[in-house]
């Protein structure tokens, strides 16, 4: 019995470190490729703490529409700097090995801030539900009180759904020759899949992860979108119904950013096995980078008042 026990213990493997990619087939070319990666990645934290300040130096922007904005663009930081440091490790000095345990906690933090931004995406659609449906209360129904508080609970939501995944992901016992990732980050889906075990369990519990936070977001933002519409259909004034629409079109464009790559992470990892390895690369990059270098620029292209607000903080100047 006791040589038998010993036989168990040492069978039990976990990796010290995962070794990462960047864009299979291009590896000669990752120093080309680099640069478009840093360009976007300091677009995305220059835009996003830009929207920030401009927010904090702004009087006339305080308001709910625009801490709800803040609240996006202080995910999209974190968002930006969960994948930033290794994605430019590896494209730029080809280091490719992550510790488990850190890859475990980028894991948790990039899944995190993934949905968080859902759950901001949904808190501003209700903004909006509430803005043009009920404009004369918008300020009462939307105290600060009511937005810390639904910032609390976005955070708690997210902290509370993915706490977890790496403890599930510790249990399982690893393959001595299975430490190739797929991207130059850690996904749960990749992570999960070097597992010489019954990952069962996994693979139930991150699908209930997102059908629970991204899935009844992203109906729940087509339902209050559908009670806009009925909203503004029922406006007398063709000027009044674009005009309330016209206040949607960011966070609409914000939502299609957002959710589109969402949806094509989830149909290439279920459906498209047989797809070449650089399609699920490109897609997960589209997915992480992406909206984060996005969002700032429609927020600065459609809203007048914030585009103005980023100017002067970019003057040096104060809103008087």
């Amino acid at each position: 019995m006791p040589p038998s026990q010993t036989y168990v213990n040492l069978s039990f493997f976990q990796p010290p470190a995962f070794l990462m990619i960047g864009i299979p087939g291009l590896e000669a070319i990752h120093g080309w490729i680099a640069i478009p990666f840093s360009s976007m990645y300091t677009v995305a934290l220059a835009g996003n703490c830009l929207i920030l300040l401009a927010v904090k130096r702004t009087p006339s922007l305080h308001q709910p529409m625009y801490y709800f904005l803040s609240m996006l663009a202080l995910t999209d930081v974190g968002l930006t700097l969960s994948t930033m440091p290794t994605t430019l490790a590896v494209l730029w000095f080809d280091h490719r090995l992550i510790g488990f345990n850190a890859c475990l906690v980028q894991m948790f933090f990039l899944h995190s801030f993934s949905v968080v931004e859902s759950s901001v995406l949904l808190a501003m659609s209700f903004d909006r539900f509430v803005a043009i449906s009920n404009p004369l209360r918008y300020v009462a129904v939307l105290t600060n009180n009511v937005i810390i508080r639904i910032g609390l609970a976005i955070v708690v939501r997210a902290t509370v759904s993915l706490f977890p995944v790496p403890f599930l992901l510790k249990r399982l016992n690893f393959c001595p020759g299975k430490i190739l990732l797929s991207h130059s980050f850690c996904f749960h889906a990749d992570v999960m899949k070097q597992a010489c075990a019954d990952i069962t369990v996994n693979i139930l519990y991150g699908l209930y992860v997102v059908l629970s936070t991204v899935g009844v977001d992203s109906l729940l933002i087509v339902l209050s979108y559908a009670l806009i519409l009925h909203t503004v259909m029922g406006l007398a004034s063709p000027m009044e119904r674009v005009r309330a629409l016209n206040t949607c079109i960011s966070h609409i464009l914000a939502v299609l950013v957002f959710y589109i790559p969402v949806i094509g992470v989830s149909m290439i990892h279920r459906f498209g096995r047989h797809l070449p390895h650089i399609v699920h690369c490109l897609i997960a990059y589209v997915y992480l980078v992406v909206p984060p270098v996005l969002n700032p620029i429609i927020y600065s292209v459609k809203s007048k008042p914030i585009r103005e607000a980023m100017l002067r903080v970019l003057k040096g100047k104060r809103q008087g």
